[in-house]
């Protein structure tokens, strides 16, 4: 069991140590940024994830701001700190970063990771014509398979932890919006997943805005009125984002399009990694796909995922399956970040 009792626990910040001098790879998944820290970074202390985690959070959070936030980020920045495993058969760890926090997991992330460490040579057992590499994500180890040729690698699929349906058509009433019915699932993360019918929205032609504070209404009254609870994982039992959706559940081979709005409003520009595990989990429960069934989900800049149940498992008393999603990673540069010890904006700040 990880415990993750003290994962919201509220801490004084150390400062920033001078001289700061941080580089980063640059890549994206589905027009969804993926900013992976290469040099620079203080060392982060702890014997398990977990402790790094808090370490990063008690002492650290001020890099967190500085590579995520405005000048060198904005408000829908993401990016991922790569740290060695407590778990013996992963390869490595990954703490996942955010404009409000961190993240229990991260798809999008692990998709362009998996593509990196074969790059960078994090991978010992290299394979043609794929990978496996085993990712300790704060939520549990993920296993993605990297396709590889032997120069040149490619599409990355990653199985998920096991994945369920916590609450099935859960009635609410969301402010300004009225009584909706969403359905709460676990992806790596809780999510409540919505048609954006039920607001009057389309989620292919309504603004961005409009779409962002109906999911992000939802996501605040589901923050304060239910309890959740997951049956092996402390700490991970919070809304973390809303799923809205186009309605399109049933199997077939049309794209169906989502958009993922997580953490403080932010918006995922691809169709949300862990998001799609949870979307077809729920359609399998609600016996719109079988398993190996194959559907495409579309993301708000329009590139796809594919995803499948892959096998049925438990959580606790839980019915779950494990999900497979398939997506591509690219590289987009390399960046070196400074700060002088009087620019006190550039310490860190967020516009909406």
């Amino acid at each position: 069991m990880v415990n993750w009792s003290t994962y919201t626990c509220t801490f004084v910040v150390m400062p920033l140590k001078f001289p700061v001098k941080i580089s980063t790879n640059e890549m994206h998944t589905g027009g969804e940024p993926v900013r992976i820290v290469e040099n620079g970074f203080p060392k982060i202390q702890g014997r398990t994830l977990l402790d790094k985690i808090n370490h990063m959070k008690s002492d650290l959070d001020e890099y967190r701001k500085l590579l995520i936030w405005e000048p060198r980020g904005h408000f829908d920045m993401y990016g991922v700190l790569i740290v060695p495993s407590d778990i013996e058969s992963c390869d490595f760890a990954a703490i996942f970063i955010h404009n409000e926090g961190y993240s229990t997991m991260c798809g999008h992330a692990v998709i362009s990771l998996g593509r990196y460490a074969i790059e960078k040579g994090l991978v010992k057992n290299v394979t043609i014509p794929e990978t496996r590499i085993n990712i300790q994500c704060p939520c549990g180890p993920v296993t993605a398979y990297v396709t590889y040729d032997g120069q040149t690698t490619g599409d990355v699929r990653f199985q998920s932890v096991p994945c369920f349906v916590f609450k099935e058509d859960l009635p609410v009433e969301v402010p300004g919006y009225g009584n909706v019915v969403v359905d709460i699932v676990y992806g790596g993360a809780f999510y409540a997943i919505v048609s954006t019918e039920q607001f009057g929205l389309h989620v292919r032609k309504s603004s961005v805005s409009d779409l962002k504070a109906a999911a992000g209404a939802t996501t605040d009254i589901l923050r304060a009125q239910l309890k959740l609870a997951h049956p092996d994982t402390e700490g991970v039992s919070f809304v973390y984002g809303t799923i809205l959706t186009d309605g399109n559940d049933a199997y077939s081979d049309e794209v169906t399009d989502t958009m993922c709005v997580f953490a403080e409003r932010e918006v995922d520009r691809s169709p949300c990694g862990s998001g799609t595990s949870a979307r077809i989990a729920l359609q399998f429960f609600k016996n719109k796909v079988k398993v190996n069934q194959t559907r495409t989900f579309r993301g708000p800049s329009a590139d796809t995922f594919t995803a499948k149940v892959v096998k049925e498992v438990s959580c606790g008393t839980y019915p779950a399956v494990i999900t497979e999603v398939k997506g591509h990673g690219y590289f987009t540069g390399n960046s070196t970040f400074t700060l002088e010890e009087n620019d006190a904006r550039g310490r860190g700040f967020l516009l909406q």
